[in-house]
C-alpha cells in the first residue's frame, strides 16, 4: 500500500497517539471500516466538536466547554479557601471521582521534567501566585502524581510558597511510586487524601 492510501493513512494518524502501538493502530483502523457511515460521521462530529468547543477555565486551567470558567470554578458550593494543586485535566477527574473534595482547582499543565523540556517557566506557577493574591486560599493541598517528577515540582512549589500564610498539605501516599493519578481507585484516592500531610 503506498503512503497515501487511506488505510495506511489512518494507520499511520492512530499510532501517533500515547499508548498505541502499530497492531492497536491498525485495529482501531479495521473497526472504523466496519462502521456504518452515520456511526463514523458521529465520531468525526464528536471530535470536531472536541477540538472546537472545549478550552481551558481562565481561573484554574481545567478544561471547560464553551464557557470562560470550568463547572468547578462557577459552582459556589465549593470551597474557596482549600486549593487542590494537581499536573493535568486527568487527575481533576480522577480525584472529583472520589466525591469527597470539595474545594477548588489548579491545574499545572505538568510537572517539572527537564528530559521533557518541562522547567518552572512552562508550568502555570504566575497564574498561581496571582490567584494566591485575590483568592482567599488558606490551604494548598499537593495532589501530584507519585513520580520523582512530581516530587521535584512538589519539593520546588512548597520553598515558592513556604513565606506565604497558607497551609501546604499534601495527599498521602497510598498510591505506589511512578504510576498516575488516574489509574488509581476511588478508594485508594480518597485514603490518600484524606491522609494527607502537612508540608
Amino acid at each position: 500500500m503506498s503512503q497515501k492510501d487511506p488505510l495506511s493513512s489512518i494507520v499511520f494518524e492512530f499510532s501517533k497517539m500515547p499508548g498505541i502501538g502499530q497492531k492497536t493502530a491498525q485495529r482501531l483502523a479495521f473497526y472504523l471500516l466496519s462502521l456504518r457511515k452515520e456511526l463514523i460521521s458521529n465520531l468525526i462530529h464528536s471530535i470536531e466538536d472536541l477540538r472546537d468547543h472545549v478550552g481551558y477555565c481562565k481561573r484554574c486551567f481545567h478544561l471547560t466547554y464553551e464557557a470562560d470558567e470550568c463547572v468547578l470554578c462557577s459552582n459556589p458550593s465549593r470551597d474557596g479557601k482549600i486549593l487542590c494543586l494537581v499536573g493535568d485535566s486527568r487527575d481533576v477527574l480522577a480525584l472529583e471521582k472520589m466525591g469527597r473534595f470539595k474545594g477548588l482547582y489548579h491545574v499545572l499543565g505538568g510537572v517539572i521534567s527537564p528530559l521533557d523540556g518541562l522547567g518552572p517557566e512552562q508550568l502555570r506557577i504566575k497564574e498561581l501566585l496571582s490567584r494566591l493574591k485575590t483568592e482567599p486560599v488558606e490551604e494548598i493541598a499537593f495532589a501530584l502524581s507519585p513520580s520523582i517528577e512530581g516530587e521535584t515540582t512538589t519539593l520546588y512549589l512548597t520553598k515558592l510558597l513556604k513565606g506565604m500564610n497558607i497551609k501546604l498539605t499534601q495527599i498521602a501516599y497510598g498510591i505506589p511510586m511512578g504510576s498516575d493519578l488516574e489509574w488509581a481507585d476511588e478508594l485508594t484516592l480518597g485514603r490518600a487524601f484524606e491522609g494527607r500531610n502537612r508540608l
